[in-house]
């Protein structure tokens, strides 16, 4: 049990919470689906029965305690019906949270910092790979997908000047999206400015949801933003 546990443990997650909640979700797995990240509940005091949020590649699963640990209520909600996902950082944890297509939203506190960073990510990927798999069913497709509009005549032309340079497209004119700590006007330093290893945890994620916010404007396109979120995610 120690070593199947032991990858989910990598950010400070209580063991036996982590055991007790991946020995119960063994007979709740669908077929093909897999555990992409679990996170744990900490709260300021002692917390004997956390609450838990378990990612798969299929939906996202609330884990609640109840009867003092003797049973768990278990409650999904399948990517498809996600809207999005938000983090809230706290002197004391993080808020996880996220909203779905029927306005409900659903939250849980406490969640160590890391931790919501990690699932916040883990679930913008999954809804982007839901968006662009909506028309072709693998990665392998959606990459032959992407040579294939970079040679089409049909796609809307830029210009005839070819953008050799990252820092070019910054110079494009774009709406500005401000969130409490950054602007997009903050991206506009190129990946070569300083070496990712250089970079913080929080810098790295901030670089990360940066490039997301160029690729919904429209100012990179997706196999740019896969080839620096994958070289982003490498050192986190």
């Amino acid at each position: 049990m120690k070593d199947q546990i032991k990858k989910f443990l990598n950010e400070e997650q209580d063991p036996k919470a982590i055991e007790k909640i991946t020995s119960k979700l063994n007979d709740l797995l669908m077929k093909n689906e897999e555990i992409g990240y679990i996170g744990v509940q900490k709260k300021p005091a002692l917390t004997v029965f956390p609450d838990s949020i378990v990612m798969t590649n299929k939906r996202i699963i609330i884990c609640q305690p109840k009867n003092l640990g003797l049973s768990m209520d278990f409650t999904d909600y399948t990517w498809d019906d996600i809207e999005g996902a938000f983090v809230k950082e706290n002197i004391l944890g993080s808020v996880f949270s996220f909203s779905t297509k029927t306005d409900m939203q659903v939250s849980i506190d406490y969640i160590p910092k890391t931790q919501a960073r990690k699932m916040y990510t883990f679930a913008k990927e999954q809804m982007d790979i839901l968006k662009t798999g909506t028309i072709f069913n693998n990665v392998v497709a959606e990459e032959i997908q992407f040579e294939n509009i970079e040679s089409a005549e049909e796609i809307e032309e830029m210009e005839t000047e070819e953008v050799t340079n990252f820092a070019e497209i910054m110079t494009v004119s774009s709406p500005i999206y401000h969130t409490e700590t950054e602007t997009l006007n903050e991206v506009q330093e190129t990946p070569k400015d300083k070496s990712l290893s250089e970079l913080s945890q929080d810098a790295l994620f901030e670089k990360l949801q940066n490039y997301k916010k160029l690729l919904d404007n429209g100012l990179i396109l997706q196999g740019e933003y896969d080839v620096y979120k994958n070289e982003i995610l490498s050192y986190m």
